[in-house]
């Protein structure tokens, strides 16, 4: 009895123990929840709102590598030491069978309480708790700062020695991609209309695009041959679609300039008034003295780059050229809008239709200059346009051959089959996933 009673002391004070163990345990689980499962925008938001939490938050949250760490290196000590005193206790009171009894209770205690409840709670109001926490934190990773650059000297070693190599620059947040994952999430959730998706994923990817992906190819570009018979000139242009047509001479990569159908009129008009004309054609009239000098920008540039360069050079028409400065496409502003806002259509678009029309079966009839993007984002799908811009240079580029008509592939879970095909171009092509 008296053995008891002076055990009973020993006994709530390492209780005391064990229960304060938990709750540091708790506040670690929740912090590295909060922390890494916050939107950064509405921490910014906070931020300017004054919040010092989540400014600090925002600031600690730069550094993921030593933020995980500090906070696992918590968790787990307070965890270990929670266990282990709970099993000195209860094998001085049972003897071995305590072991048992302390692994089973302890458990369920950090199961319950250091891990699913507090987490539960953080991934509920993340931001709230990043804020709150985000002090507390900064002062462990300033305080542990010495032993987590040792343990992060030894993860990079260890890493290294399997061919890893970690980034110490890199962040636990992106930006792009947490915008596009929470478009996604929403857009499943029907918050967001596939339209207001597809819109706002336009404009995020023009950064990671070229000018080479969406330019209109060389073969299909209408161009003016400059030594034709001026009659010849403008019956062309009044029958083109196209406001600006380049022009050439000798061959059609030897570009002289641009000339747009407006600067043309006004030179007729300015040549009727003069009395130029004579026998229903033009004297002495050069195209290229209406024309303006061609714009040529190498396929490299990025789409963001080339629309700023348009709007500053207050152009709207590119000619496409690569690295040893041979045409390879044509490029407009309403090419690059129409990345973000879709198909651009108008009375004088002679190409107006869509060139994906849907089949019955589930399948869908695709032009074979149809891009692999516009196909994506009519039909959600998720063909992948690492290797080829057009849904023909994907499956010749799959095939490894150039298939004829009626030929049918398999890959990427769909299956293509030729339609038909116009010398070496795949023309046209049914598609439906398998």
């Amino acid at each position: 009895m008296e053995q008891q009673t002076q055990l009973d002391p020993a006994l709530w004070i390492y209780g005391g123990a064990i229960l304060a163990l938990l709750l540091i345990s708790a506040f670690f689980s929740g912090s590295e929840t909060a922390l890494t499962g916050s939107s950064r925008a509405k921490l910014h938001a906070m931020a300017d709102r004054g919040s010092r939490g989540a400014k600090v938050a925002l600031r600690i949250t730069e550094d993921s590598e030593r933020l995980i760490g500090a906070l696992l290196l918590g968790n787990n000590i307070a965890n270990i030491l929670s266990a282990s005193l709970a099993t000195a206790v209860l094998t001085r009171a049972f003897g071995e069978t305590g072991v048992v009894i302390a692994t089973a209770v302890m458990t369920v205690l950090v199961l319950i309480f250091a891990e699913v409840l507090p987490k539960t709670y953080a991934i509920t109001y993340p931001e709230a708790v990043a804020s709150r926490v985000s002090v507390g934190v900064w002062f462990l990773m300033r305080l542990l700062s010495p032993i987590l650059a040792l343990v992060q000297g030894i993860v990079r070693l260890v890493l290294l020695l399997f061919g890893v190599r970690t980034d110490p620059n890199s962040h636990l947040f992106s930006v792009h991609e947490e915008i596009a994952g929470t478009l996604a999430l929403a857009h499943s959730e029907g918050t967001v209309q596939k339209e207001d998706r597809d819109r706002l994923l336009g404009a995020l990817d023009l950064g990671d695009r070229t000018v080479d992906e969406i330019m209109l190819h060389r073969s299909k570009i209408a161009m003016i041959d400059g030594d034709a018979a001026p009659a010849d000139i403008i019956s062309k242009v009044l029958a083109s679609p196209h406001s600006r047509l380049p022009v050439y001479r000798g061959e059609p990569e030897n570009i002289l300039g641009v000339v747009h159908a407006k600067d043309l009129l006004r030179a007729v008009e300015k040549s009727l008034r003069a009395g130029g004309m004579q026998n229903g054609t033009m004297r002495g009239f050069d195209i290229l003295s209406v024309a303006k000098p061609p714009y040529f920008v190498p396929e490299t540039t990025t789409l963001d780059e080339q629309m700023r360069a348009f709007l500053k050079s207050r152009t709207h028409f590119a000619l496409v050229v690569d690295e040893y400065g041979a045409l390879q496409g044509l490029l407009t502003l309403e090419d690059i809008l129409e990345e973000i806002v879709g198909e651009i259509a108008d009375e004088f678009d002679i190409d107006a239709e869509h060139q994906i029309k849907p089949g019955e079966g589930g399948d869908y009839i695709v032009d074979g200059v149809t891009t692999i993007r516009d196909l994506n984002r009519a039909t959600d799908w998720n063909l992948p346009d690492d290797e080829a811009n057009t849904i023909a240079g994907l499956v010749i580029h799959e095939a490894q051959i150039i298939p004829t008509e009626g030929q049918v592939f398999s890959f990427h879970g769909f299956r293509f089959e030729v339609l038909s095909r116009k010398d070496n171009r795949i023309t046209r092509l049914k598609i439906r996933p398998l």
